[in-house]
């Protein structure tokens, strides 16, 4: 072969080389650099600084950029166009009941609110053992990102049963023991439900004991206080207390204030809390945006005649000396407390011995049996419906002018107290459907109490530093993709305390760690949540740090993956 040939030859192959090398790369080039791109909205960091427009970029489960100007020309997987939109991150629920989640784990009346986590295990009543409970959540995938609270009731339970006494030396160290096994779980803290049994049988120094254990795991005690009705003062005096005395942060879960002959009061359980801060004392509140609050109708019976559980509360019915006793008691409480004075503001959500009574009043069903609408009356039938195998209700007892003062106070964070609903189940109160849109559209868009920033500040990092998620609660580079993408002018809650069971409007994508669980307003599902616990994993070590706005300094919670 001639020179000359020989070059010609190689030249072609170096062509073809070129283009089989350019074949190769072409594919890889033109792969999308980014799994998801918000482009076009208006984004509201979480952090509270003023709304601006920008960009979004999503690789995996992390956020990989963001910038002010437009990342349009980016490539990606899928684009979300959230022009006219408010780009925000996932709403943080730190009052959920989640005990439906085995039977519910898509989490849909949560997630379609825009939640995409929650913290379960509230009013003392947590799952438990949390390690195995834990698992089989990470084993049938969830819908949002959970964690839970080691309840106090249930420890005591586990314990002592349903005796009305203090513990023994015995028992308390077993109680501390189980606590601990819990925290060492995962558990973020320790929750009380000082109003329900047997918690109500606990003194102030059994709580300080078990709020020690999670004290020393960077752990936080929120508190059902004991009293939220005419005791009211009482019950926020003893939980700051507690905060003192084992020396953790604390939240007044739900906090609000109960019977009409305590509206107003507000002002002085708020300037508690501004005092206890003042004076070192960690106290956040957490409150949903309605006028009733909802739990089991025997909150309306003195706690005394539960002594010994519920048989031993039957067996007393059929005592008339102390059957009137009781109905006293309930007189009362429907005259001064839960009750509001009226039979009408007591309204079954769940009564499986009689479901068709669910969503009617407790003077319906007076009424119904041809009673007077009385309170004598009332207590008659709520002595039956205990005895019946109980029911839940919602109670119509609060003031709006309450509602609205705990919810501007710069420590309080948006919450629902609301359990995981579907359609056709009971008769639920609407914050398990609507809380977190109807705090934006009632309290932000109609009536300016107040700014969309303060408002999902309050719904996202508040809550997220409560918990001490570094990584959740803001819109930042390295942050989890948890995304809400609403339309402020449109987003409403449907659900009602006449009819329930109705998604809001308005809440466009939902993205749970990455991934659509809503797109373009239709739930999708995916189950892209994840189980998160405590990083400390049971180490004894100092509080997390928090600078004096609350948010979490250095300290990170790791999530299981």
């Amino acid at each position: 072969m001639s020179i000359s040939n020989a070059r010609l030859a190689l030249a072609c192959l170096g062509a073809l080389l070129s283009l089989a090398s350019a074949c190769a790369r072409s594919p890889r080039e033109a792969a999308p650099g980014y799994d998801v791109l918000i482009v076009g909205g208006t984004i509201v960091d979480g952090t509270g600084v003023t709304p601006y427009r920008g960009d979004v970029a999503i690789r995996g489960d992390r956020i990989v950029a963001m910038t002010r100007g437009s990342l349009r020309t980016a490539r990606a997987a899928r684009t979300i166009d959230a022009t006219g939109r408010i780009v925000a991150p996932g709403f943080i629920d730190l009052h959920a009941h989640l005990e439906p989640l085995d039977r519910m784990p898509d989490a849909e009346s949560h997630v379609r609110q825009g939640v995409t986590t929650a913290l379960g295990g509230p009013d003392g009543a947590g799952p438990t053992p949390l390690a195995s409970y834990l698992a089989a959540r990470e084993r049938d995938g969830v819908g949002m990102n959970v964690g839970y609270l080691v309840g106090h009731n249930t420890v005591r339970r586990a314990v002592m049963g349903m005796a009305r006494r203090a513990p023994t030396s015995d028992e308390l160290a077993r109680m501390r023991d189980l606590v601990e096994q819990e925290l060492v779980a995962g558990a973020f803290g320790l929750s009380t439900g000082l109003k329900y049994l047997p918690g109500a049988w606990a003194t102030i120094d059994e709580v300080v004991e078990l709020a020690a254990v999670a004290a020393r795991h960077g752990g936080i005690y929120t508190s059902h206080l004991r009293e939220e009705g005419l005791a009211l003062l009482d019950g926020v005096r003893e939980a700051i207390d507690i905060g003192r005395r084992a020396q953790l942060p604390i939240v007044l879960t739900h906090h609000k204030v109960v019977g009409t002959p305590m509206w107003g009061r507000s002002v002085e359980t708020l300037a508690l809390v501004d005092s206890a801060n003042a004076n070192g004392i960690e106290t956040w509140l957490d409150v949903y945006p309605y006028t009733a609050t909802h739990t089991g109708i025997s909150v309306l019976v003195p706690e005394w005649a539960f002594d010994g559980g519920d048989s031993a509360f039957a067996r007393r019915m059929q005592l008339p000396a102390t059957r009137d006793s009781v109905v006293q008691g309930i007189v009362f409480n429907i005259l001064n407390d839960r009750g509001g004075g009226e039979l009408r503001r007591v309204q079954f959500s769940r009564f499986r011995s009689q479901p068709q009574l669910e969503g009617k009043t407790l003077h319906d069903w007076a009424v119904q049996r041809g009673l007077a609408p009385t309170p004598e009356s009332g207590a008659a039938l709520v002595i039956e419906a205990v005895t019946a195998g109980g029911a839940n209700a919602i109670f119509h007892v609060l003031d709006e002018r309450d509602v609205q003062r705990i919810l501007r106070h710069p420590r309080a964070m948006v919450a629902s107290d609301g359990r995981l609903s579907r359609p056709g189940d009971g008769h639920p109160h609407p914050r398990a459907y609507g809380t977190f849109p109807r705090a934006l559209a009632r309290y932000v868009r109609d009536e300016r109490l107040l700014t969309i920033e303060e408002a999902v500040r309050k719904m996202t990092s508040m809550p997220a530093a409560r918990m001490g998620l570094r990584d959740r609660g803001t819109l930042r580079v390295g942050a989890f993709a948890d995304v809400v993408v609403f339309d402020a002018a449109r987003i409403a809650d449907r659900s009602t305390f006449d009819a329930p069971h109705q998604y809001p409007e308005g809440i466009d994508w939902v993205l749970v760690n990455g991934r659509p669980a809503v797109a373009d307003g239709r739930f999708v599902g995916g189950r892209a949540g994840r189980v998160l616990r405590r990083q400390d994993g049971g180490a004894t070590g100092a509080r997390t740090p928090r600078r004096p706005d609350g948010a979490v300094q250095t300290r990170r919670s790791s999530t299981s993956r």
